[in-house]
């Protein structure tokens, strides 16, 4: 077995949604830096599927079945990843759903469910790492949250409101828990390279391209790029860090100004009008 580096190495991490999209990325990245990886899904069809990719490289990998929703089988799912392995040093909260719909056309039932996911299920898988992780005097545990969890945006009520909660979550168990070894962190990507991205959130390739455009680096991320921060967050390197949100956007948060002046474009010329205060020309 041949991997990049050592720096994950016999190092257990706990992923859920990891069997697909990011999830899947960053267990390879996690993997191919020696840890030993917990896949938990949903679809038994890709936990087999993803599972298959990751032995293929000679990464050990246990899968599990789970609907992060269910807090009894949550803290099971975690039991038997730890009687499996013998510890459990990461845990990556990936699990979402996400989706465009304008606040009014959004189904209750379909807010509650995100929320459900995204908050309830974070918190559940959170807290029963967190007891394996306190008897063993480290541990950290990354969420995956979104840069409109504090900017919003259109279309996002359900998905801002239980990323926000989220990042307030990070923070409050970095405090609450940082005595007892463990670290809790937060990374925000931005729009990312994936075929199930294009499919969920853009209406069609022009509106794909529009918000590309409005990247200040000009693109969208790279799978490969998110889990390598993913994976530097996880490490020792980033030992020091904690309640933090790393955002691997491009930029694209940052907004464009009162000029809403686009990525590449000159910005107007200022004159001074005799008859009143500066103007753009």
């Amino acid at each position: 077995m041949t991997h990049g580096t050592s720096e994950l190495a016999e190092r257990v991490a706990f992923i859920t949604g990891g069997a697909t999209g990011l999830g899947l990325e960053m267990a390879k990245t996690f993997g191919r830096r020696g840890a030993r990886l917990v896949l938990a899904s949903r679809s038994e069809a890709h936990l087999e599927s993803g599972a298959h990719l990751l032995r293929s490289e000679g990464i050990e990998v246990l899968t599990l079945p789970l609907d992060v929703r269910d807090a009894r089988k949550v803290r099971a799912a975690v039991r038997c990843a730890y009687d499996h392995f013998g510890a459990l040093d990461i845990l990556v909260n990936n699990a979402a759903g996400n989706f465009i719909r304008p606040a009014e056309r959004l189904p209750e039932k379909a807010f509650a469910n995100i929320v459900d996911i995204v908050v309830n299920g974070t918190f559940y898988a959170s807290r029963a790492a967190a007891s394996f992780m306190r008897d063993q005097g480290r541990g950290v545990i990354l969420n995956i949250v979104a840069t409109y969890a504090w900017t919003g945006g259109p279309g996002t009520v359900h998905s801002a409101t239980a990323k926000a909660g989220v990042l307030a979550m990070t923070r409050t168990l970095a405090v609450e828990w940082a005595a007892q070894g463990i670290r809790v962190v937060a990374l925000a990507p931005g729009a990312m390279e994936t075929p199930g991205a294009s499919a969920r959130l853009w209406p069609s390739k022009e509106f794909e391209e529009r918000v590309r455009q409005r990247v200040p680096l000009g693109r969208f991320a790279r799978l490969g790029e998110v889990a390598d921060a993913a994976a530097y967050l996880v490490s020792d390197r980033a030992e020091y860090i904690t309640g933090e949100c790393l955002t691997i956007d491009g930029g694209a948060w940052l907004g464009r100004g009162v000029l809403d002046v686009a990525p590449g474009e000159a910005i107007p010329k200022v004159t001074r009008r005799r008859d009143g205060p500066p103007d753009a020309e």
